[in-house]
């Protein structure tokens, strides 16, 4: 199956990729390591401006969407540029919140998400991880404990990570913000657009990759010739454009799935809270489906790089190591393998 984007989104998917190309994200994500966050910061006004968090966030608190689709194909050139920060957690918060309704939490933090002057980390210690990612960059960390949501009002020390650029740290203490089965809905929604969008990184992930090896195999010269022209070498690139052209459709299907359920339920006049109780949306196995196919793609591009690079794929100096570092921290983060394919037969 084949999904083809329509001319506006392809034409926000090029304008992204031309303002990430041209902010030096390899410098941007350095600088995040190291716990330097205003370059960071300045690309997170940049992305709002381009009204990439105005797609989590509804009209009627200033925002664009919610837009599935969009914010899928935004996700993808993201990850295509290993851009940091908590982008994932900040658009899922924004899910959340939307999921609450008119709830005064809502009310104040949702406009400032959509334009940029919010960085939000959210908390699900029920989707696998008692972490927050980047706390100490975030303005607010939201955490979702059982059916209450909590904003914490302090963390615990960063926490060493597979990729340096992703800090976690332990959310503490905290007022509560809302509590009931509305919360224990709206963190489930959450946790669907955050496998999403990190299925859309990991993709986008993925082909960025893929395309700095076959550079790179086209230059390098073993024997007089370059690596790129071995049958080995052919074959393994071969295997790795295929699981990415295999994650595509599925990614795109959830995404649309995605869409049409927020589509039914708007027209439904469901803009309230959600009813009592955790619902599993129709949208769920896809999601699901696409992040195991997403994540496992982009890690074997990984791989990949890492074996056609050979020992300098991992160095320091190249810029190829930011991307590698992240394959496997994606590939996990909302949702493993293993708990993404239970959700699949569950179903």
């Amino acid at each position: 199956m084949r999904f083809l984007l329509d001319d506006e989104q392809r034409e926000f998917a090029r304008s992204l990729d031309g303002m990430l190309t041209a902010a030096d994200s390899p410098g941007v994500v350095r600088a995040w390591t190291r716990g330097e966050h205003a370059p960071g910061r300045a690309l997170w006004s940049r992305l709002a401006e381009a009204g990439v968090f105005a797609l989590a966030v509804p009209e009627r608190h200033e925002g664009l969407g919610p837009l599935p689709v969009e914010l899928t194909v935004a996700f993808g050139e993201l990850g295509g540029h290993a851009v940091p920060g908590p982008l994932v957690e900040t658009v899922s918060a924004a899910a959340l919140l939307d999921r609450l309704g008119d709830d005064p939490t809502a009310t104040a933090w949702l406009p400032r998400i959509a334009s940029g002057k919010a960085v939000v980390s959210l908390c699900t210690p029920a989707a696998g991880s008692p972490y927050a990612l980047d706390a100490d960059a975030a303005d607010a960390v939201l955490v979702v404990d059982g059916d209450t949501l909590r904003l914490a009002e302090r963390t615990g020390p960063v926490q060493p990570s597979a990729d340096p650029a992703r800090r976690l740290a332990r959310p503490l203490g905290g007022s509560v913000l809302a509590r009931g089965p509305e919360v224990v809905a709206a963190a489930a929604h959450a946790a669907e657009v955050a496998a999403l969008a990190t299925a859309a990184q990991s993709l986008g992930l993925g082909r960025s990759l893929l395309d700095r090896t076959v550079a790179y195999v086209k230059q390098r010269t073993q024997f007089g010739v370059a690596i790129g022209s071995f049958q080995a070498v052919k074959h393994r690139l071969a295997d790795t454009l295929i699981a990415l052209e295999f994650a595509q459709p599925l990614l795109y299907s959830a995404a649309l799935a995605l869409s049409r359920e927020t589509t039914a339920r708007a027209s439904a006049g469901s803009g309230g809270t959600e009813p009592a109780g955790s619902r599993t949306s129709a949208a769920a196995p896809e999601i699901a489906a696409a992040k195991v196919a997403a994540g496992e793609a982009a890690y074997t591009a990984a791989r990949t790089a890492l074996h056609l690079h050979g020992a300098v794929g991992y160095t320091e100096e190249l810029d190829l190591s930011l991307w590698i570092r992240k394959a496997r921290p994606l590939r996990d983060a909302w949702g493993t393998p293993a708990a993404c394919r239970a959700r699949v037969l569950a179903h």
